[in-house]
């Protein structure tokens, strides 16, 4: 088996078979089909250090639709919570008898540590403001199911792109499968280490785009909302109006609104943020395929 702890763990060809194989799997997962048990001898452990929802949930049922045993650790009820480490705790999980780790934290090479301490296959399920892989792969799998390809795709991602793990994965993956990007924000939310276009005029953009990517402010990691963010940036009715008639709005959620974005657009069928959701677990299981097949 093998890990994921970054875009670049998967070759040009490992990136399109893992989309054309979760595409495949999304179709068969709608259709009732049955699904092959490819982890049905194996326990996944999923351990979260940092709080989600769509990421720990959809991983979970991925795994399940493979078959695989699942065991998933509260962090808040753990042994973290008295003062263990990082290392003692995956390292206590592997050893219960997991087979594979899927992880969250907050700290940048945090993956790559817990890889070498439990000496387990790890998928990265979000790491500091670094690198998530799977987001951007099955926001690459609900493009090609939407558009049919990502080549010669126009693609604006809008916000708090300094903080941001999936602006980062999204800058590594989309270019390398056809896709133009954009960085678009004020400068202080740009980030130098993402080689592509910088844009702080959204509305000289707006108009050229095939997808607008939204991104939240991450107060957490110490960003800050002001009014003129708000008003240069949120993609609200009028500036909806003035995308192309195919042009679609995605967001990695948890969605913040009447920030970033109204609910007159989140509500509109051409946002495509809860099939961004859908499409979660069929890329997470055709993730988990290609870590087995290594």
């Amino acid at each position: 088996m093998r890990s994921l702890l970054t875009v670049h763990d998967l070759s040009r060809y490992d990136r399109e078979s893992v989309v054309e194989r979760a595409v495949f799997l999304r179709d068969r997962l709608d259709g009732g089909h049955a699904i092959d048990n490819a982890l049905g001898e194996f326990t996944v452990g999923n351990v979260f250090f940092e709080p989600s929802t769509r990421t720990q949930l959809s991983f979970d049922l991925a795994a399940q639709h493979l078959g695989a045993r699942v065991l998933n650790l509260n962090v808040s009820s753990s042994s973290t919570s008295k003062g263990e480490s990082l290392r003692d705790t995956v390292e206590t999980v592997s050893a219960i008898g997991v087979d594979m780790l899927v992880a969250r934290h907050s700290d940048r090479g945090s993956m790559r540590s817990i890889h070498e301490w439990t000496a387990r296959p790890v998928i990265n399920g979000g790491e500091g403001s670094y690198a998530h892989p799977t987001q951007a792969l099955l926001d690459a799998v609900t493009l090609v199911r939407h558009f049919g390809t990502l080549d010669g795709l126009s693609v604006g991602i809008i916000g708090d792109l300094a903080h941001s793990r999936v602006a980062s994965s999204l800058y590594r993956l989309l270019p390398d499968l056809g896709a133009k990007v954009f960085q678009i924000g004020p400068p202080e939310f740009l980030s130098d280490e993402i080689d592509a276009d910088q844009v702080a005029d959204l509305a000289s953009v707006l108009g050229d785009l095939d997808v607008v990517y939204l991104l939240r402010v991450q107060r957490e990691r110490g960003a800050e909302i002001s009014d003129s963010y708000v008003e240069s940036y949120q993609l609200n009715g009028d500036r909806f109006r003035s995308l192309r008639d195919d042009a679609v709005v995605m967001h990695p959620g948890p969605v913040n609104r009447g920030v970033e974005v109204t609910s007159e657009v989140l509500d509109n069928a051409r946002c495509l943020v809860l099939d961004q959701v859908a499409n979660g677990v069929p890329t997470r299981m055709a993730v988990m395929e290609w870590a087995l097949s290594g």
